[in-house]
Order: structure tokens, then C-alpha cells, then sequence
């Protein structure tokens, strides 16, 4: 009997949200899976994407009486704009029919604003993880994650991360031998090395509201190599290591060396993406060796200086 896999849809939807696990299925079908795709609305009708097509459905949500697996798509405004009350009750009738229930990017808005997160874990884009997390508090967010399986519910990262988390689904009903055929197929990755880190860009946080403590990020930022231990703070800022520390921990959330450690590392990134090598990065951004920024690098993203380097810095070979 075919696995029924069914797509919710609706007006501004990111168009790759469905299209890229469709591929993953049907690509599966060719190598002997079953699944049966169908597109579903709110209302039965058809929906503008986010590239300004039309995309046809073949009805509406409440006309899916049993599903085996149910991927809730993405949408720009989602985070931040009013979630359509009939996309929300389309949601809830489709989780309440089928065996999982799934998001991909900023779906996972719907799921949690239809009450289907409360208490689990999920992810969603790196960029929305944090809002996710406060409009939501129930909701254990891993800004990190390219997907996250809380029981039978899934939710997965932005626009692509939607194929990672179908070969997972794949996976866990036909193996790791079709799936790794499908992965093949479509040349893309089984597994992608690394979290959302790798692709986010930095995040700027709150500027220090004590004159002192704001000179002082400002040079760190200027010359991450320079000597920034605590106690060369503490005699720049003209107070005691203690204070310092406090002034970092009430105004930033973190210690005058973190603090300095993720400078270092967004400079290394920007020395890395400008085309050069792993020691200059290390030794112009303060790690010193290309050791230290090794383990940096793996601690944060999960990958090296050079594959992070090799992956981002430009789309020629």
C-alpha cells in the first residue's frame, strides 16, 4: 500500500520547501519505494509561491482522511506576520490524521503556533531560531540543527534543509541503502557535515550601554589579534577584573573571554572567506595557530577552517 505523503500549501509559500522533498520521493520511487504526493490548501484552492507561480493542489486539507507522512512548508512572513487561522486549523487536522507530522524552515511557526510543539524540541532557520524560541518559550529550539525528531514530530532548517530531512524519513522506512541510491541521484548529501553555524551569518547582539565597556568591544572588534586577557581589559578599562567581568556578564550575557573568542572567530571567517590561508587567518584574528583555530572552527560548526573555507568562499572549482 503507498505511503501517503502529504504536502500543505498556501499563498507566499517557499516554493523549494516543496519541491525539494517532492524530488526526494519521488526520485525513492524510482528505486522501489511507494509514496504518493499530494498537494493540499486551506481551502482546496491553488496557492501563489514565493517566486510568483501558481501551484496546482489537489484539494483541500480536510479532504485528507489518513496520511503516513505530512510536511508543513515555509513562508517569509510566517515569523512575524499573522498566521491565517484556517492555515493553523489545517494544520491541526492534518496532525491529528497521519503517523508524522513535519515542517521544514519557518513551517515550524505553524506547528508552533497551532500548539503541535508544545514541550518538544525543534529547529527552525537559523535566522528566526531565537524569535521562535521567545514567542514560543514551551518550545525547546536548537538553533543548530539541520532537522530534529521529537517523537513523531520533525521539523528541519531553511528552504533546503526540507531534502535532508526527507532522505531521513526515506531512510527510516526503505534503509540507508535506497536512501544513499536517492542522495546519489539527486548529488546531494546523505548527511551534510556541520550544523546551520556553518551557514548563518554573525549575529550582532545588544550594544554595551557603560561608555567604558563600549570602547573597550569596539577595540576588540577593531584588532581582535591585539592582547585582550582579562587583566589587559581590566587596566584598559581602568577597573578591576571582577567589575569587568560583571559589566560583560550584566550588559552582553557572556565573559570578557568569550566575548573575545567569538570576535576572533567571526574575523577568522572574514579572512577565510577573503581567499586566505588558514595560518594567516589564524594569526591575523588571534587565535595564533592554526591548531587553536582548528579546534575553534570544529567546536562551533562541526567542520574545519579548510572545509569551511573550501565550501563558502566561491562557486567556481
Amino acid at each position: 500500500m503507498p505511503r501517503r505523503v502529504v504536502l500543505l500549501v498556501f499563498d507566499g509559500m517557499k516554493l523549494l520547501d516543496v519541491t525539494g522533498p517532492a524530488e526526494v520521493f519521488s526520485e525513492a520511487n524510482l528505486m522501489g519505494a511507494d509514496y504518493e504526493l499530494r498537494f493540499v490548501s486551506p481551502d482546496g484552492q491553488d496557492v501563489a509561491t514565493s517566486v510568483g507561480m501558481r501551484l496546482p493542489v489537489d484539494g483541500a486539507a480536510a479532504d485528507i482522511t489518513a496520511a503516513d507522512t505530512v510536511m508543513v512548508s515555509g513562508g517569509d512572513a510566517l515569523p512575524t506576520g499573522v498566521i491565517p487561522p484556517a492555515l493553523l486549523d489545517a494544520a491541526r487536522i492534518l496532525s491529528a490524521r497521519t503517523r508524522r507530522m513535519s515542517s521544514i524552515c519557518t513551517g515550524a511557526f505553524i506547528l508552533a503556533a497551532g500548539g503541535l510543539l508544545e514541550g518538544r524540541r525543534a529547529t527552525t532557520h537559523w535566522r528566526h531560531a531565537a524569535l521562535l524560541g521567545r514567542l514560543y518559550p514551551s518550545v525547546q529550539v536548537d538553533p543548530d540543527a539541520i532537522f530534529v525528531r521529537d517523537g513523531t514530530v520533525y521539523t528541519s532548517a531553511g528552504v533546503s534543509a526540507g531534502i535532508d530531512l526527507a532522505l531521513a524519513l526515506v531512510e527510516e522506512d526503505h534503509g540507508a541503502a535506497l536512501t544513499r541510491r536517492v542522495a546519489q541521484s539527486l548529488v546531494v548529501y546523505m548527511q551534510r557535515a556541520g550544523g546551520q553555524s556553518q551557514f548563518s551569518a554573525s549575529l550582532a547582539g545588544p550594544a554595551p550601554r557603560t561608555p567604558v565597556l563600549r570602547s573597550l568591544v569596539d577595540g576588540i572588534a577593531a584588532d581582535p589579534a591585539a592582547d585582550h586577557t582579562l587583566g589587559a581589559l581590566a587596566r584598559q578599562a581602568a577597573v578591576s577584573p571582577r567589575h569587568l567581568s560583571r559589566l560583560f556578564h550584566d550588559e552582553l550575557g557572556t565573559t570578557p573571554a568569550k566575548y573575545v573568542e567569538g570576535i576572533r572567530f567571526d574575523a577568522a571567517k572574514a579572512i577565510l572567506d577573503a581567499g586566505h590561508s588558514v595560518t594567516d587567518a589564524a594569526e591575523r584574528s588571534g587565535f595564533g595557530s592554526p591548531e587553536t583555530l582548528r579546534r575553534a572552527f570544529v567546536a562551533r560548526l562541526g567542520v574545519s577552517p579548510s572545509r569551511y573555507q573550501r565550501r563558502f568562499r566561491t562557486t567556481q572549482a
